[in-house]
């Protein structure tokens, strides 16, 4: 191991630790353009509070839990000693590349941020925001930092006792979340309207932004994950380009036999898919392997996006469809087409045999099974305590504002506006408050989309009261 600063791959880590960072804002721009004009604040907000809380906790508790020395040798979690970075000071390194250790904790730090946000896409406006903050709390401790222990710990058993392959956290990150994503979906139940009616994006050029903000980012997930410049860095870079390529190729051709027509949320969901895919085979697998994931990867998420209806189940913004099965399709690949080359172990197309196919698999079944068990333990307890769903049924504790992860602030906002305005309205306090006596100065306002946005709101509380 080195003793001394290596420079180069220290400002490799660096440069993708903040690129990370980024795509947790860029998801809840991709989140909060897909969701109707009234839940975009709280999608918003559902992303950025988790840079606030499982920051905090993984300077806590939370990097020791996940990379500090394994407790009793089986690989499924760290020891406390590092906790509020205790014995990691400026000169401390990680592993064999000559990183500091706070760049290195930074970086996981940064993944386990976006895997909590991924999950609030599964409940789209139908959450409250206590039961989130809640949900984010014990999530991150009892089920991502166990999970990355086991993927990402030199010591974890996936790594060390199975023998598994996962470059850049298609286990810890991405079936983690689709799993963690169906448990709290199924928790938190569909909404009245889920098969009847389809969500359409309000903002599509928004959608567009997160995904260009993700794109951006998922380049320094994954080639950062290689903690070098060289080696499979490189690769991991050009072949998270080629997947996402393949991927839009795929689910386009899907899509168009489907509709007979392609939507631009089609392309930006494709291209998401793909790089899902690669994350855990990126630097495992020949470009040309790249290619074919991507391409398997956008048919299959296409079809995937769809079993909700069938199911039972309502994603609403598809992380269990994109997620949860690019993310096997990614890990499982891994045993069909690693190379000795990418990875020093051959899939089955390379002449490996089953081996190592095996032991993606099991790897895949156990995490999967792991996250949704307890995840559904987890939802279940904060339903039945502070409360998850945000609904007309759900009941206040007096004295106590509860803030709705529905149109509470749609309210606010029109009121204000109104206000502004100068429009005399008489709207009651309260949830299903009506408007009884305001009919003829709304008529006489000049926003008539105004209007309209406030009687959708009332009228819908006044018919699920």
């Amino acid at each position: 191991m080195p003793t001394t600063l290596d420079t180069g791959n220290t400002a490799w880590l660096m440069a993708s630790t903040a690129m990370v960072l980024l795509m947790t804002p860029g998801l809840a721009f991709f989140y909060g353009g897909m969701v109707k004009t009234k839940h975009v604040l709280v999608m918003l907000k559902m992303s950025f509070v988790c840079l606030a809380v499982v920051t905090l906790l993984w300077l806590a508790i939370g990097y020791s839990l996940a990379f500090g020395k394994d407790v009793g040798g089986a690989g499924l979690i760290g020891t406390p000693s590092h906790w509020m970075m205790h014995d990691i000071g400026m000169t401390s390194l990680w592993g064999s590349t000559g990183i500091p250790t706070v760049i290195f904790s930074c970086f996981q730090m940064a993944f386990a941020i976006i895997t909590v946000a991924l999950i609030s896409g599964s409940i789209a406006g139908r959450a409250t925001m206590r039961g989130w903050v809640w949900f984010a709390v014990v999530w991150t401790l009892l089920v991502y930092v166990p999970l990355a222990h086991w993927v990402f710990a030199p010591d974890g058993w996936v790594t060390a006792h199975l023998g598994a392959l996962d470059f850049a956290g298609g286990m810890p990150v991405e079936i983690n979340s689709g799993a963690a994503g169906l448990a709290v979906a199924i928790v938190v139940r569909k909404r009245k309207d889920f098969e009847r009616e389809t969500i359409r994006p309000h903002n599509l050029p928004l959608v567009v932004i997160g995904l260009a903000l993700l794109w951006f980012g998922w380049f320094g997930f994954n080639a950062g994950s290689a903690l070098q410049t060289g080696g499979t860095a490189p690769m991991a870079f050009f072949n998270t380009q080629l997947a996402a390529a393949g991927a839009m190729v795929g689910w386009l051709l899907i899509e168009k036999w489907k509709l007979g027509h392609v939507e631009m949320l089609g392309v930006a969901g494709a291209a998401v898919a793909g790089m899902v895919a690669i994350t855990p085979s990126c630097g495992e697998i020949s470009p040309v392997g790249a290619l074919a994931v991507g391409f398997v990867a956008g048919v299959v998420c296409a079809f995937a996006i769809n079993f909700k209806y069938k199911m039972g189940y309502d994603d609403t913004l598809d992380v269990v469809g994109v997620h949860g099965f690019g993310g096997i399709v990614g890990t499982v690949a891994i045993g069909l087409f690693a190379t000795v080359q990418m990875s020093g172990k051959k899939g089955l197309f390379y002449g490996g045999g089953l081996d190592l196919l095996w032991r993606q698999v099991v790897g895949v079944v156990v995490c999967a099974a792991f996250s949704f068990g307890m995840t559904w333990l987890i939802a279940k307890a904060i339903e039945k305590t502070v409360g998850f769903r945000a609904d007309e049924e759900y009941e206040h504790v007096p004295g106590q504002e509860e803030e709705l992860a529905y149109d509470d602030e749609t309210i606010a906002e029109i009121r204000a506006r109104l206000a502004q305005a100068r429009v005399p309205v008489a709207v009651g306090a309260g949830a299903g408050g009506g408007a009884a006596d305001g009919d003829s100065a709304l008529s006489a306002a000049a926003d008539h989309q105004l209007l309209a946005d406030l009687r959708e709101v009332l009228e819908r509380r006044e018919q699920e009261k």
